[in-house]
């Protein structure tokens, strides 16, 4: 697997060969037993931990993990080292694997292993993860669909009316609607603070609680209207990515497909992970990306299991897009939309009734689009992005998952863009926070989520951590690419020097030739 995404053939070797020798430093034997622990519970987090993991899930890439289950043994996992296998759980249904188009093996991320005690087996079947075939989408709500384009056309239709009317009015009747206006200044106040009044009532009585964060957030569509939605939105990326969908006997699917099972299983407790049907999809595409619809739809490209360094990075970034679904961020971002595109109708109108010509009317229409963005919907996707953050690095702590590793994977692509020489744009720009500043939330976040870890009776973390060795590994990188960058230069001026002796002595060896035969 490779460490870093896209790197040049030269350098990626030999950054990949110091990250393997360092990552050997990270393996410890694992326990024969568990030392059972008593349970602390952190007051301060939401996620309860009172419930423990029921799966026998381990990571691999020598990570051994041991879970101590309440009223019951402690079993040891460990993870084997390059093989593929899956062990089935007892009442535990797996769909059977359809074999599609052919694909490339891929031994850098094995499928993870699972061994377990008898204990450990107790699955309840109504929770079990399975990969269900995909679901026929109920029918569209096509109120929701077009109202967004028609409430624009709407008001610009409107704004412009009116501004037509204002034109075509004689002088004398513009006087006397100006002195009815100032007659009447207080019944329009009136009104106005009525619809004021009437607006605040609808915000609030909107307003939702999430019994994740606690937070207040505003939901304006109902979740069967929304899982409508989901569903169209299913039907649409299967439909573009039907081509491209792995089979489920490849081992990057079944390396998905564990991830997510070990991350569901072990925050049952968690509201809304039980409810929710979990479903794989591994797109073969080379984009580092992943997302998770609310309904459940899991969609992972291949160019992020090739930017991960390991399960642990992995984990914490499928635990990232899990919080997405749980903390249904899709309904509240798409209520907050509609808010705003109601607020822009009656800006859009007053922009198109006041504005002289229609140029101008299409440039404000164009500033309060660019201002609506910017002063609102990027920052607002980017605060949802850093609590999925918070709440994914939650869930992959109570997984048992190295949550160190978290912050890694962002400085890996932040070095990876400056490494390509891309352009570094300035955070507000983005509907996600950059690179550099996620990781530095994320290492604030650590010692939160290792107290959580502990609470959940894991096992110790042993070896470096792997912040330090990243450091480590990235100084070797550049010491080296020094080196050779000396190197090459050296040599180039070796070769370059050979050409401009020979063009010297071929004029004089041609003059002495011509002189002795003559």
């Amino acid at each position: 697997m490779s460490f870093l995404y896209g790197l040049q053939s030269a350098r990626r070797n030999c950054f990949l060969s110091g990250v393997n020798s360092l990552a050997n430093r990270r393996q410890w034997n694992p326990p024969t037993g568990c030392a059972r622990r008593p349970q602390a519970v952190n007051a301060s987090l939401r996620l309860n931990t009172g419930r423990q993991c029921h799966s026998g899930t381990s990571l691999p890439g020598n990570f051994h993990f041991c879970r101590t289950l309440s009223g019951k043994n402690s079993g040891c996992l460990s993870s084997a080292q390059s093989k593929v296998r899956v062990v089935t759980y007892r009442h535990t249904v797996w769909a059977d694997c359809v074999s599609r188009q052919g694909s490339r093996a891929v031994a850098a991320i094995p499928a993870l292993a699972a061994s377990c005690t008898l204990s450990c087996l107790a699955v309840r079947a109504a929770r079990s993860f399975h990969t269900s075939p995909p679901v026929q989408a109920a029918p569209v709500p096509l109120l929701l669909l077009i109202l967004k384009p028609v409430q624009k056309l709407l008001a610009i239709i409107v704004g412009r009316g009116i501004r037509k009317w204002w034109q075509a009015l004689p002088p004398n009747k513009k006087l006397l609607f100006k002195d009815s206006v100032k007659k009447n200044k207080w019944k329009l106040l009136l009104g106005l603070s009525a619809f004021g009044l009437l607006f605040v009532v609808f915000y609030f009585t909107h307003l939702e609680v999430s019994p994740v964060t606690g937070r207040s957030k505003l939901l304006l569509l109902g979740k069967e209207h929304f899982k409508l939605l989901s569903d169209l939105e299913y039907e649409v990326w299967m439909e573009k990515f039907k081509g491209d969908l792995l089979p489920e006997r490849d081992p990057r699917y079944l390396t998905v497909k564990e991830v997510v099972y070990h991350l569901t299983q072990c925050n049952q407790d968690v509201p809304g992970v039980a409810e929710i049907n979990w479903a794989i999809h591994v797109v073969d595409s080379p984009d580092v990306n992943a997302f998770v619809l609310p309904n459940g739809q899991v969609f992972v490209f291949t160019g992020l299991l090739d930017s991960v360094t390991d399960a642990h990075q992995l984990s914490f970034l499928l635990g990232h897009e899990i919080a997405h679904a749980v903390l249904g961020h899709a309904a509240e971002k798409a209520s907050l939309v509609h808010l705003l595109d109601f607020l822009g109708m009656i800006f859009l109108t007053m922009i198109w009734a006041v504005c002289p010509r229609d140029s101008l009317a299409v440039l404000g229409h164009w500033i309060q689009s660019k201002l609506q963005e910017y002063m609102f919907d990027r920052p607002y996707s980017r605060t949802l992005e850093a609590e999925a953050d918070k709440i994914g690095l939650q869930l992959a702590a109570k997984a048992c998952v190295d949550v160190r590793a978290s912050s890694v994977f962002w400085q890996q692509m932040e070095f990876s863009e400056s490494l390509h020489g891309y352009p570094k744009l300035p955070e507000w720009l983005s509907t996600h926070p950059s690179h550099g500043n996620r990781a530095e939330y994320l290492d604030r976040l650590i010692p939160q989520a290792l107290k959580l870890r502990e609470a959940c009776n894991c096992p110790p973390l042993s070896g470096p951590d792997p912040r330090s060795l990243f450091k480590l590994t990235v100084k070797r990188f550049l010491e080296d690419s020094e080196k050779e960058d000396l190197n090459i230069t050296v040599k180039k001026q070796k070769v370059d020097a050979l050409p401009i002796q020979k063009q010297e002595q071929i004029p004089l060896t041609y003059i002495v030739e011509k002189r002795t035969a003559s």
